[in-house]
């Protein structure tokens, strides 16, 4: 279950103030939370249908037609593999610039430079392969403490910052709208502004890529799913509200030179640097406990993937260690690819808006194939209700399709899988967008560049080679 949606509530969506406003962030976080439970129940059924760790690029195979299903489900694979990779990547960069921004904090004679920022980067990512590297019996006690760790730091946060702070209007919070960002139009930047938010929810497909590693994955990874959108949409809004009721001076907060304008609050409420600091703290270590989760499920994608043959090097990523049973060699490849990614913030001041971007725009392209594939099938019947037979192979390329266990059926069904493609959408097409109207070489979302360019390489290696050897998900079937 991904934990960012507190985390990245409280990080996140100070972009969605400069560019909406108050009444923006609150707004675009609960048009976001229904595009995303849409999107969610959609996962959720797939998920449903045929738990494994290849997710999305298996379901592109087992619902494309048979003529485009090669090609289509090693697509799908890319944009995947482009997703949860920024995705951790992302995850990884905000917890180091948390660090940093602490110690700006409690050391007022610190220069924070970009490239302290990397290196810390960097720290967090070797402690995440610490941890992932041990093997699975620490993992999902580490992923418990997280999901405690959650709500009891939600609480921590909460009941000093309203007790303490001076609150503002409702006025303020539910009317006022902003456009820092200088769009031509309150709606354009209200759209802009909603990226934060929409990565606060990302990685909705996480619990899938650790589906071989659970007990009865068909209910268990369904219901993580949609208890994660339910969880982290419910603490990430109530958090929100109390972060602008208790903001203060908002402009001074979005100027504070920590680079986290809830550090700001956090004084404002507090008048304490030290309380400032242990709140600060806590977040801190729940962003890097949640990067830990992250690494599990994007390591295990890459090796599903390659375990396919759609990667090259696919015969030594796709190897598990023995004395681990984890899949060490994909789990060092997706950490030198994340601290290459963090490259990025030593030349670019929006490093974060630009792997922001790419998590959305990989992971949500791959949701829409998928979803698309998943409406075409309900509404032409293509999905039976009921096996023909226990023993009956279903759910794989060229088989029957069965719903799981998990289903909306009839019309609520086709509805809800509808506004999920629109909402999706929307949100691929303004994660490439720029932060602000007038746009400089520094300021320039370059995410569309990365993206794009990973996807025209996978097309060039797939005609060079990967077409002889990647057939779609391999199978194994026991007798």
């Amino acid at each position: 279950m991904s934990m960012l949606g507190f985390s990245c509530t409280i990080l996140i969506t100070w972009e969605g103030i400069v560019v909406g406003g108050p009444a923006g962030a609150v707004y675009g976080f609960l048009f976001v939370w229904a595009g995303v439970a849409a999107t969610f129940v959609v996962l959720a059924e797939l998920a449903s249908m045929a738990p494994t760790s290849g997710g999305q690029y298996h379901w592109t195979s087992m619902l494309a037609p048979r003529s485009c299903m090669k090609l289509m489900s090693y697509l799908t694979g890319w944009l995947t593999v482009i997703g949860w990779q920024a995705t951790y990547a992302t995850s990884c960069y905000l917890v180091g610039t948390l660090i940093q921004g602490l110690i700006v904090l409690t050391n007022s004679t610190y220069e924070p430079k970009n490239w302290h920022g990397t290196l810390l980067f960097w720290a967090i990512v070797l402690f995440c392969v610490a941890i992932n590297s041990v093997g699975g019996k620490l993992l999902p006690r580490f992923e418990g403490m997280i999901l405690i760790l959650h709500i009891l730091g939600f609480f921590a946060i909460l009941i000093p910052l309203t007790y303490m702070a001076d609150h503002g209007s409702s006025k303020e919070v539910f009317t006022q709208f902003l456009n820092l960002g200088e769009f031509p139009s309150q709606g354009l930047s209200f759209f802009v502004g909603i990226v934060g938010c929409i990565y606060a929810f990302a990685g909705g497909d996480a619990a899938v890529h650790m589906s071989e590693e659970i007990t009865n994955a068909a209910i268990a990874v369904p219901t993580s799913i949609m208890l994660s959108v339910l969880i982290n949409g419910s603490l990430g809004f109530g958090m929100l509200i109390a972060m602008l009721f208790c903001s203060g001076d908002l402009g001074s907060a979005l100027e504070s030179p920590t680079g986290y304008p809830f550090m700001a609050i956090f004084k404002q409420a507090t008048g304490s640097t030290a309380g400032t600091a242990v709140m600060g703290s806590i977040i801190t270590t729940m962003g890097a406990t949640t990067s830990v989760g992250m690494l599990a499920s994007t390591s295990r994608q890459f090796w599903s993937f390659s375990r396919d043959r759609g990667i090259p090097g696919w015969r030594l990523w796709s190897q598990v260690t023995e004395h681990s049973a984890v899949p060490l060699y994909s789990v060092l490849a997706t950490s030198v690819i994340s601290c290459l990614l963090a490259l990025i913030n030593i030349g670019s001041a929006v490093a974060f808006n630009d792997l922001c971007s790419m998590a959305i725009s990989g992971l949500y392209l791959s949701y829409m194939v998928v979803g698309g594939l998943l409406l075409w099938r309900r509404c032409t019947g293509g999905i039976s209700s009921v096996r023909s037979s226990d023993s009956a192979i279903v759910n794989t390329a060229g088989a029957k399709l069965v719903w799981g266990p998990f289903h909306l059926p009839g019309i609520w069904g086709i509805l809800i899988n509808t506004w999920a493609l629109v909402y999706m959408t929307i949100a691929v097409f303004f994660s490439f967008w720029p932060p602000s109207w007038v746009v400089t070489v520094q300021t320039m979302n370059f995410s569309v560049v990365g993206t794009m360019g990973t996807i025209i390489l996978s097309l060039f290696y797939y005609y060079v080679r990967a077409r002889n050897v990647y057939s779609g998900p391999i199978m194994e079937h026991t007798l």
